[in-house]
């Protein structure tokens, strides 16, 4: 698994390290919230729209 840094994701021997680590990322989620929400949905329709007009060219060529 991978983390959020894109680095190998290993169980902390420390269970208070894990629970930091969950602590942070609910504060990140509370902060962002809504917002944050919308910008990743807008991301994935942008993809999703790069990937269709792709599909869509390749039809038309060929």
């Amino acid at each position: 698994m991978v983390d959020d840094n894109n680095r190998m994701f290993n169980p902390p021997d420390n269970p208070y390290a894990a629970k930091a680590h969950f602590d942070t990322n609910v504060k990140k989620l509370r902060t962002e919230g809504i917002p944050g929400l919308w910008r990743q949905i807008s991301n994935l329709l942008i993809v999703v729209a790069i990937f269709a007009v792709i599909i869509l060219i390749v039809s038309i060529l060929g």
